[in-house]
């Protein structure tokens, strides 16, 4: 996998959705090309996003972006062909929804995406030690799912190091990401502990000025990139 990292992804979830063109546009003009997309079903959390429509529409609308889809929704397989032909470049899936992980995980795969798994904050890192080799992500949630807008639970620092430890442990490559309560206040400790992939949604489009508050948030990213801790 060949990216610049840190990757600053945008969660659409956060946006405007009667102008969600534009903010896409605005944010892609910033320099971003990775948008993530919270899929939500009102059984696996509480509350209810959006489907592959919308997943289709934001590849329309920014075609040569990167689209990271999160699944926080029961039986993640009933929905993964919809999602893949929608235009995701990965799929993310819940530890916690998954009783058939692997095969799970290789259905993702075989629907020509990459492959992501993603555990609650009250989820043991540990948990995911088979899944990982198979993985090209690692979500940490740092609020429990469902809404956004929430504050950012401070033991994810842990937990980030954790799963960067047992990256290195099983000599793996996929990508570590976060998602909750990213902002200025936090994103360049999360970087400096080794996250690659944060997801803002609140902090970006909720903002004055959403291409400031990129450039403001890439720019803290970058100087947390010089010193990993």
């Amino acid at each position: 996998m060949n990216f610049d990292l840190p990757i600053l992804a945008p969660s659409i979830l956060a946006a405007d959705f009667t102008k969600l063109g534009e903010e896409l546009n605005t944010c892609s003009e910033s320099g971003i090309n990775w948008f993530h997309c919270d899929i939500m079903d009102g059984h696996f959390v509480p509350n209810i996003s959006y489907g592959p429509g919308i997943v289709s529409a934001v590849r329309q609308t920014v075609p040569e972006a990167f689209l990271d889809v999160h699944l926080m929704i029961e039986n993640p397989d009933q929905y993964i062909e919809d999602f893949a032909d929608a235009g995701s470049d990965l799929i993310s899936v819940h530890y916690e929804a998954c009783p058939h992980l692997h095969r799970t995980i290789q259905n993702i795969k075989d629907h020509g995406c990459m492959a992501g798994v993603v555990i609650n904050p009250a989820t043991s890192v540990e948990l995911l030690k088979p899944i990982l080799p198979d993985v090209d992500l690692a979500l940490i949630m740092s609020v429990n799912p469902g809404f956004g807008g929430q504050s950012f639970i401070e033991a994810s620092f842990d937990k980030v190091e954790e799963l960067r430890d047992l990256r290195s442990e099983l000599r793996a490559d996929f990508l570590i990401e976060i998602d909750g309560g990213v902002g200025t206040k936090n994103i360049q400790k999360l970087v400096q502990k080794g996250v690659d992939v944060l997801v803002a949604g609140s902090s970006v489009f909720k903002a004055p000025n959403i291409s400031e508050r990129i450039e403001e948030l890439n720019s803290l990213a970058l100087k947390g990139s010089e010193k990993v801790v």
